[in-house]
């Protein structure tokens, strides 16, 4: 072989890359077409091949043109050195093939499960096997060898870090032997020996048709060592992606591997080639941006040992930032709003491209989602994660829901999916769903199972007719149909939940049995479960991945059910589901590794911040810093120095615009290291200010939506006509009125309730309901003489309404021993006071009507207990687990729930006895603390503090009776009440703010 010196080449970054190499190849090699077809064109990346591809094509102005062979040498693929003519010379057929990465993940997980034992649950070591599966491929990477682990000294090591290389005998004794059984090698390690033959093919056999590897900065070392024999081969060159033509030699001997020129310096000294000895890159007929702009960022990015010469420097030149922007927004929001802006407008240009690069995947996800508002879709490079596709999310959702038991959320999350149907006509399953819901799922939760759901529409159904002591025929068409719902449920989910509910299983066994349910769900009325769950690009995907992992997991043995759907979730880690084709044909969003090479008349760069361009530096999970360097292993800011890379080539680009967020999630960012050091050296020069982030892109991008002029509303005064005004009130409902006149409105006109939570614990409310249900069930079982052993029999009855509620540990750690004080209070007072009563009745109701302008006016009441004395008078008691409201507040007017009940006592409304005099309004505040009950009289004067309740009912009714009388919100702000299940109906944080009311 001919051991001539390197034929290396660099393109200026301030041309596009893919047209300077292309049109200099077409000069040289395309006189003839088949002459350009000989030419073997190595570029990094799949996506590099078809941006060099397209420039081939704009120099050929669109003909026909037969293109040189290109590959991708970061996915080197023995099938593609076939078909493009590459031999077989130096035994690359037998290399073994690698092992797929979710068999490798499985096997690893089966060695940490067992090596960690019960300390690791399934989805921690699949973790944890994807972790040491990127050691390998990096171990790889570096052309290492694992038996070098045992080389650390431990004693030179802290502890912990002697746990962690026992535990990484996992790769060094028993990943070797397990490789061998598969036949098959990694992936990295296949990659490697494929460019090592074929560096043996070229040496042993140099090629005869020209061979160029452009675009690479050789991260990987067998690339770099790839390209060090091509730079030797004749008629044969390598072309580095912007070499630093500025750069002093004591700068290129101190660069740091976070400096954007160490990459390259790393292949140079392999070549043992020095920059200077790199020859141009024709570039003479090819426009571009400024050519000193690269010299600006030169001099930015001097090696920190060099700083101070950027006292010496002079002022950069005046037009080096032609075409350059940098736009600082506030927050993501605008961030997004003004790129989606940027790109929107370079559509306005025919035929100009653009294109957002950017690591920040939640910027590009709003860019996207920006763009829609012009009707644009536009995808991103990166793609999208497959455990949020609709199909993933479906199956992931199915298994959460079989594990937890059909619990309300998890249930109604995976019912409310578009994919499911359970065989049935998608929009009739979703209305049933719906109403299941509302029926049973809101409240406290049914119990496990569907059989708890078919037990909870039993019990509807027990309501219901005791209600009404029929059914009527929409309630029977309702349960009807929900229980042939659950049946279409069970039908299709039974062999799934049979599995799920074993102890152990095979892993084979449970995905099938997902799957298959998984199909049955997502089939309708008309269409095939599998055609629906697996079609479109993110259902092929997730069929893929159900399809290797079926075969990965062949034999990985028994897995406890419910550790599956975490399992499952961590095996779909890392997959995302990439378009075929891109959705815009002039817009892009990219990724960094994507951006490579990338050609694009408008680059604009987002997330300019630390933390996200640079990233920030990982520590590694298995080695120490002195660890990875005594191993030869790259320190964790190799990364910052390639993204660096990537900033220098696009920054350099005719025009780019730079964005970043000064707040994310309201927190201050710190702007990139790499705009800091441009600000350092454009300090102080009279191009600063052209630098400092203001740009009228953030005034356009408000300007969107902005609104001339906002006119405060003021509270909702709807005003229904008379005959649409309640006629009828229960007595817990006139505070309402006085204090929130628009809660009678949504509530009685409009008829609006508000729903229960969905699968709500038994808040302080329930809880009350808890107390004054046992209660009144005793009080109705021992009305007159009180049992032995009374509170022993009050708190069995306790603990029969408590029910299955009591299973919960919140409800029996807190709720229940404040009950059982309750019950040792309650009985003292009834023993004291027994011997007074002739009587006491429990949730009686009564009611009394009165003549007002509109028509009679009926008021209800239904008393938590009523006392009826020896001596003929009644006493009305309220029992109370919250605070009762104060003896001012009731004798005012405020609360007139037991005066109001004293009224209707007075005059005669509850049927069980004539007209009584009130001797006594009491509240019993129940609260189960260390003073587990007292007794607060609610007024001392009952007879005068119902007549003027009453009397003040009557004022009320007279005025809404009018039909100029409105149902305000809030009329009084400070008698407003602390909550209302309608203030969002009313809007009221809009206009209380506005009118000056602030916010509580």
């Amino acid at each position: 072989m001919n051991k001539r010196a390197p034929h290396v080449f660099t393109i200026a970054p301030n041309v596009s890359f893919a047209d300077a190499l292309a049109s200099t190849i077409v000069s040289k090699f395309g006189e003839r077409p088949e002459t350009l077809a000989q030419v073997t064109l190595l570029l990094p990346t799949r996506r590099a091949c078809r941006t060099v591809r397209e420039a081939f094509l704009r120099q050929s102005n669109g003909k026909p043109l037969l293109l040189p062979r290109m590959h991708p040498l970061g996915d080197l693929d023995e099938d593609e050195l076939a078909l493009t003519g590459w031999k077989d010379i130096g035994g690359i057929n037998a290399i073994k093939p690698a092992i797929s990465p979710l068999r490798r993940q499985m096997l690893l997980t089966r060695l940490i499960l067992k090596y960690e034992g019960d300390k690791t649950t399934a989805d921690q070591a699949a973790q944890l096997a994807g972790e040491l599966a990127n050691l390998l491929d990096q171990v790889h990477t570096e052309g290492l060898a694992f038996h070098d682990l045992k080389s650390l000294v431990p004693e030179d090591y802290a502890d912990h870090w002697n746990i962690t290389l026992d535990f990484l005998k996992i790769l060094t004794d028993h990943w070797p032997v397990i490789l061998e059984s598969e036949g098959a090698i990694d992936p990295a390690d296949r990659r490697n020996r494929l460019l090592e033959a074929q560096c043996r093919v070229w040496e042993e056999t140099p090629p005869t048709g020209p061979i160029i590897a452009a675009g690479s900065t050789a991260s990987i070392p067998a690339v770099a060592k790839l390209l060090a024999c091509i730079a030797r081969l004749d008629n044969a060159m390598v072309v580095l992606p912007g070499l630093d033509r500025h750069m002093a030699e004591d700068d290129w001997a101190n660069l740091e591997p976070t400096h954007p020129q160490y990459g390259l310096k790393q292949l140079l000294d392999r070549l043992r080639m020095t920059p200077e000895e790199v020859q141009d890159w024709d570039i003479r007929d090819h426009e571009g941006a400024h050519p000193l702009r690269a010299k600006l960022l030169s001099e930015a990015m001097l090696p920190a040992a060099t700083t101070d010469k950027w006292r010496q420097l002079n002022a950069p030149h005046g037009n080096v930032l032609d075409g350059v922007e940098r736009v600082d927004c506030p927050t993501p929001f605008e961030e997004a709003g003004a790129i989606a802006l940027m790109l929107r407008r370079e559509l306005t240009f025919e035929g100009q491209t653009a294109a957002l690069v950017t690591p920040d995947r939640n910027l590009a996800r709003r860019v996207a989602s920006e763009l829609r508002r012009w009707g644009i879709e536009i995808d991103d490079s990166a793609g999208t994660p497959l455990q949020h596709s609709a199909p993933a999310t479906f199956l992931r959702l199915l298994a959460q829901c079989i594990r937890e038991e059909f619990a309300p959320i998890p249930f109604l999350a995976l019912c409310k999916h578009p994919l499911a149907a359970a065989d049935m006509d998608p929009k009739i399953f979703r209305r049933l769903i719906r109403q299941l819901e509302l029926r049973i799922l809101r409240g406290p939760r049914p119990a496990p199972g569907l059989e708890g759901m078919r037990a909870a529409l039993d019990r509807l159904e027990t309501r219901w007719r005791k209600d009404t002591n029929r059914l009527t025929a929409g309630q029977k068409k309702s349960l009807s149909e929900l229980r042939t719902l659950l049946d279409h449920l069970e039908s299709a989910l039974q062999s799934y939940i049979k599995v799920m509910k074993r102890k152990k299983t095979d892993v084979i066994k449970l995905v099938e049995a997902h799957i298959k349910a998984a199909e049955n769900l997502a089939s309708s009325a008309d269409e095939n479960g599998v055609q629906r769950l697996w079609s479109g690009e993110a259902g092929e995907t997730a069929a893929d991945f159900i399809s290797e992992l079926i075969e990965a997991a062949n034999d990985f043995g028994e897995l406890e059910p419910i550790d599956y759907p975490t399992f499952f979730d961590a095996l779909m880690l890392g997959r995302a589901v990439r378009p075929r084709f891109g959705a815009h044909p002039r817009l892009a969003i990219l990724g960094l590794f994507e951006a490579r090479l990338h050609h694009a008349n408008l680059i604009i760069l987002g997330g300019l911040n630390e933390g996200t361009w640079p990233p920030d530096t990982q520590a590694s999970p298995w080695m120490s810093r002195p660890m990875m360097r005594d191993f030869g292993l790259p320190q964790p800011e190799f990364l910052i120095g390639q993204t660096a890379h990537d900033f220098s080539q696009n920054f350099c680009a005719p025009r780019v615009i730079i964005t970043r967020s000064e707040r994310v999630d309201g927190t201050p960012t710190v702007r990139s290291r790499w705009l800091r050091r441009l600000e350092n050296r454009l300090s102080g020069t009279d191009m600063a200010d052209l630098f400092d982030g203001q740009s009228n892109w953030l005034f356009w991008q408000a300007a969107l939506d902005y609104v001339a002029k906002v006119q405060a509303v003021g509270p909702p005064q709807p005003r229904p006509p008379v005959s649409a005004r309640p006629r009828e009130m229960y007595v817990t409902r006139v505070e309402t009125w006085m204090r929130d006149p628009y809660g009678i409105y949504a509530r009685n006109i409009l008829n609006i309730k508000a729903l229960d939570a969905i699968d709500s614990d038994p808040g302080a409310a329930d809880y009350g309901n808890l107390i004054h249900e046992s209660l009144e069930r005793f009080m109705e079982t021992y009305p007159k003489e009180l049992p032995d052993d009374a509170v022993s029999k009050l708190r069995a009855i306790g603990r029969e309404v408590f029910g299955s509620e009591l299973e919960k540990p919140g409800i029996w750690a807190f709720w229940w021993p404040r009950f059982e004080r309750i019950c040792d209070w309650f009985i003292q007072q009834e023993m004291e006071r027994r011997p007074l009563i002739a009587k006491s009745y429990s949730e009686i109701e009564g009611s009394i009507s009165f003549d007002a302008p509109a028509g009679p006016f009926k008021i209800s009441a239904k008393a938590d207990r009523l006392d009826l004395m020896k001596d003929g008078s009644i006493c009305i008691i309220d029992y109370k687990t919250g605070v009762p409201p104060s003896k001012r507040e009731v004798e005012a007017g405020f609360a007139p729930q037991l005066p109001l009940e004293a009224a209707i006592a007075m005059e005669g409304g509850f049927t069980e006895f004539g007209p009584r005099d009130v001797k006594a309004l009491e509240f019993w505040r129940l609260r189960g603390a260390e003073v587990a009950g007292e007794i607060k009289p609610a007024t001392d004067d009952p007879a005068q503090t119902a007549k003027d309740a009453l009397d003040g009912l009557k004022g009320l009714v007279a005025a809404y009776d009018r039909i100029e009388a409105p149902y305000g919100s809030r009329p009084n702000p400070e008698n407003a009440p602390k909550f209302s299940d309608y203030e969002h109906l009313a809007r009221v944080k809009e206009w209380s703010t506005a009118a000056g009311e602030g916010e509580e």
